[in-house]
């Protein structure tokens, strides 16, 4: 059901590919919103030093701690990437192999979103709606599998929830 098989995954990497505005716009999602969110969190980094003080090791550990948490589960698990499965092109030229599972760029984008939230709620839920944004455009781009994603963020929602909340 999660899984993309490689009839849906040959259709949208055709899809986009003869669609240049979406493809385009899914350029500017998989590229820029991760950097978007990555720039609010060295802001919030920089606010939470001069203003929030005694949240400022939360907002630094967490998020720290949940990449290097995916970055050892990558490794472990050691998943093939949609495109290395089934032999054919990724959207944007990505050439990684294996660490497909789960999504390092949805997961940081997920609990960097939850520190967000845990300081100023509107800004949170924003930024939380961005890293659907990320998680949709790593699928449609066919650099993870929709369980990857899902997985990202759901380790993310988890230690968001324990940690800040």
């Amino acid at each position: 059901m999660f899984k993309i098989n490689k009839l849906k995954y040959e259709k949208t990497m055709r899809f986009f590919s003869q669609n240049k505005k979406l493809k385009n716009i899914l350029k500017i999602m998989y590229d820029r919103l991760p950097v978007l969110i990555f720039f609010a969190y060295a802001v919030l980094l920089i606010l939470a030093w001069f203003l929030y003080r005694n949240k400022f090791l939360k907002i630094l550990l967490i998020p720290a701690g949940v990449f290097v948490l995916v970055t050892v589960l990558r490794k472990l698990i050691n998943e093939p990437r949609p495109y290395e499965r089934y032999g054919i092109s990724s959207l944007f030229g990505k050439k990684t192999v294996g660490q497909s599972m789960p999504s390092r760029h949805t997961a940081s984008a997920f609990i960097i979103s939850m520190a967000i939230l845990y300081v100023d709620f509107s800004f949170g839920i924003t930024f939380l709606l961005i890293s659907c944004l990320i998680a949709a455009s790593r699928v449609l781009a066919g650099v993870h599998y929709v369980r990857d994603v899902l997985v990202g963020a759901g380790i993310s929602f988890l230690f968001g929830a324990i940690f800040f909340f």
